[in-house]
């Protein structure tokens, strides 16, 4: 049963790194250093040290400000097309001993939840944008960067929620997909 939690962790953790990279980091690290409800392994744990933190605090910051300016936030989306999927898979790896998973396959895991759903967010970013004329850019980062810590906070505390709610996200979003599409189809219908 601890595998399977652990597993719900990594996917939880690595998928709200498609959001905002630096939130699921940054809670890893604090979490594995004052609590015992997170054990980082070699080099994982470096995610624990003090200057690690204060790093992502502020990188956390830069992005967080970067991401709620229109035209800016879509280049900060290119800019994160690495470095999202990059910590999804560092996130997913650091669970990879308590999952009993290959390093390689987590690794592979952790970019995909976290590419896909950056994926997502880049691509509905700029229809945001057109259609609000920017406005809702702020609002919707925001909720983003919301989104990102309480998912962040459930992976760890409550695994299995956070995946329910990642399996209706994803349910949701084929639906609205699929509909939009059948839309488009008939569009006088």
């Amino acid at each position: 049963m601890a595998a399977v939690s652990a597993f719900f962790t990594a996917f939880g953790l690595a998928s709200t790194a498609g959001l905002n990279a630096y939130i699921p980091l940054l809670v890893t690290g604090l979490v594995a250093r004052y609590t015992d409800l997170i054990t980082l392994p070699s080099p994982f744990n470096a995610l624990e040290n003090i200057w690690v933190l204060l790093t992502l605090a502020v990188l956390l910051l830069i992005e967080m400000t970067v991401d709620k300016i229109p035209a800016v936030d879509t280049l900060n989306d290119v800019v994160h097309t690495i470095v999202r999927p990059a910590a999804g898979a560092i996130l997913f790896a650091g669970q990879a001993g308590h999952i009993g998973i290959d390093p390689t396959l987590a690794i592979i895991l952790g970019l995909l939840a976290a590419g896909s759903v950056h994926a997502t967010k880049a691509a509905v970013r700029p229809a945001i944008t057109a259609t609000t004329a920017g406005l809702g850019n702020p609002i919707v980062s925001l909720i983003e960067d919301v989104f990102a810590l309480i998912g962040s906070l459930l992976a760890i505390l409550l695994p299995v929620v956070m995946v329910v709610l990642l399996v209706l996200v994803a349910i949701l979003l084929v639906r609205w997909w699929f509909g939009r599409r059948a839309r488009r189809e008939r569009p006088f219908a």
